[in-house]
């Protein structure tokens, strides 16, 4: 307990030791010298001079030539258990000490004596509270600061339950916005929230999703020339199918819908963030009362719930907007004919077209295929049960065919991937964000603002209560040590 106390380096030690003892083995000093081995703040008090053997003296220790401290060493005289008992008075026993001083110690009476042990620790313990007065003054104004904004943040006793409500639920709403929009008092630096990452997935998660797409991805080019040959039916087609394009790129459209929904769930998931953020940074407020914490998370987490939905399903129009009606007449979409008259002038450089489609004619027309023979009597085929092949070489008419539908849904497919690029975001933004932004405050004013919940939702935390009261003390504690330092230094020390 002893070492608790002196172990502060603001703290003075005094060391009470029997002259009539040895002092090498003197507990005080012993403990002394553990948290102050040079000796700067340690005062020696030699006491029972009058009890020491006959012959002997405490001059050496009193004059510091035996153990040295900074602070002096103070020799005293006090009563016996004899004068105790006989009820001698404490002036008689100064009186009697100064006598024996000045007949023993006649060269130190004016530096010993309990009078003189009085003043010097008088005189040492002003003069140390005014070497640490500047560093108590700095800690206790640090220390009211913090305990004041400890104070702040547990609110006072709540005495009017529908404005203390409305302030927090307004705040807590103001605090959301804020957030998405960038002007929160409270904005991370680790890492982005609200409107920034809302915006980080429309541009950056969301179109480099869409640009990774293939126009052409999964469709080979026997798929094509399969489209095309069901929308000709029997005939054998003279021109490329306006049906077989529709069909193909309406396939491709459709992997549009996929990222779009996952643009719409990300922001929602970042929306359901926002609450958390609000709740543990912006209203500090709200933790005091855990029902109506809990409520407004409710609350905003149904109408994003709600909400989430409604966006899905406008976010599927805009792709299903984009099946119903292939506009090929589209300012920007590149007319077919120009692109079958462009594939043919590549081919027509590329290699002789005419001559090298007579000499396979020659060819085909001399030696037919051995399925399409004379078959013999004794064998009967059946042509249905001729495997189509997966894949084989293109004619050169098959490879124009399958060149300009290629282009053709590549063309298309670009236009409608930036629209949906464009439109997504927007469709978020209105469907979603911006309306749980306009109806979050009438939201959360309709669902909580009952005269049957007010009592229940404002009951504060156990904890609370009791702290609040704990800082308050501690506070006007540090007001009074402050006004106590003030008055200290305005005191002349010396």
């Amino acid at each position: 307990m002893i070492l608790s106390f002196i172990s502060n380096p603001n703290s003075l030690i005094l060391a009470v030791s029997p002259a009539n003892s040895d002092l090498a083995t003197s507990d005080a000093l012993k403990l002394a010298r553990e948290v102050d081995p040079d000796g700067r703040r340690t005062l020696l008090v030699v006491s029972k001079l009058d009890l020491m053997d006959a012959g002997t003296d405490a001059l050496e220790v009193l004059l510091g030539r035996v153990i040295p401290v900074r602070l002096g060493i103070i020799g005293v005289v006090n009563r016996s258990q004899h004068d105790i008992n006989t009820q001698k008075s404490l002036s008689d026993s100064v009186k009697d000490e100064q006598v024996f001083l000045q007949r023993h110690y006649p060269s130190l009476v004016s530096r010993a004596g309990s009078r003189y042990l009085a003043k010097t620790l008088s005189r040492l313990l002003m003069h140390h509270i005014r070497d640490c007065l500047p560093d108590l003054k700095t800690r206790v104004t640090v220390l009211t600061a913090q305990f004041q904004a400890r104070l702040k943040s547990y609110g006072q006793p709540v005495e009017d339950h529908s404005a203390t409500l409305l302030q927090i639920v307004t705040k807590f709403a103001s605090d959301y916005c804020n957030t998405i929009e960038g002007t929160a008092r409270y904005i991370q630096t680790t890492e982005l929230c609200g409107g920034a990452r809302m915006c980080y997935i429309f541009h950056e998660t969301f179109g480099r999703t869409l640009q990774s797409i293939d126009p052409l991805g999964g469709l080979t080019e026997l798929d094509i020339l399969t489209a095309i040959r069901n929308a000709t039916g029997p005939r054998p087609a003279l021109f490329v199918p306006e049906v077989s394009f529709e069909l193909l790129v309406k396939r491709q459209i459709k992997r549009l819908e996929e990222p779009s929904l996952r643009c719409v769930e990300l922001v929602h998931e970042e929306l359901q963030r926002i609450i958390q953020h609000c709740s543990s940074f912006s209203t500090q407020e709200l933790l005091r009362f855990p029902k109506l914490h809990d409520s407004i998370v409710e609350v905003v987490t149904g109408l994003l719930r709600k909400r989430l939905p409604i966006t899905n399903e406008m976010v599927h129009n805009l792709v299903a907007i984009e099946l119903a009606y292939i506009n090929t007449k589209h300012p920007d979409f590149t007319d077919a004919a120009q692109v079958s008259a462009s594939v043919n002038s590549q081919q027509a450089e590329a290699l002789d077209g005419g001559k090298r489609w007579k000499n396979e004619k020659v060819v085909d027309e001399k030696a037919p295929p051995a399925g399409f023979g004379s078959p013999s009597r004794s064998q009967a085929i059946n042509l249905l049960d001729t495997a189509v092949p997966v894949s084989r070489k293109l004619s050169v008419r098959e490879q124009r065919d399958c060149e300009v539908i290629q282009r053709l849904i590549k063309c298309y497919f670009l236009i409608v991937r930036k629209s949906i690029q464009d439109s997504v975001p927007k469709t978020v933004m209105h469907f979603l964000v911006n309306y749980v932004k306009e109806h979050l405050q009438s939201e959360l004013v309709g669902q909580l603002y009952k005269q049957t919940l007010l009592q229940d939702l404002l009951i504060e935390s156990q904890d609370t209560a009791q702290q609040r009261t704990e800082v308050a003390q501690m506070l006007e504690a540090l007001k009074k040590a402050s006004n106590i330092i003030s008055e200290i230094r305005e005191t002349h020390l010396w």
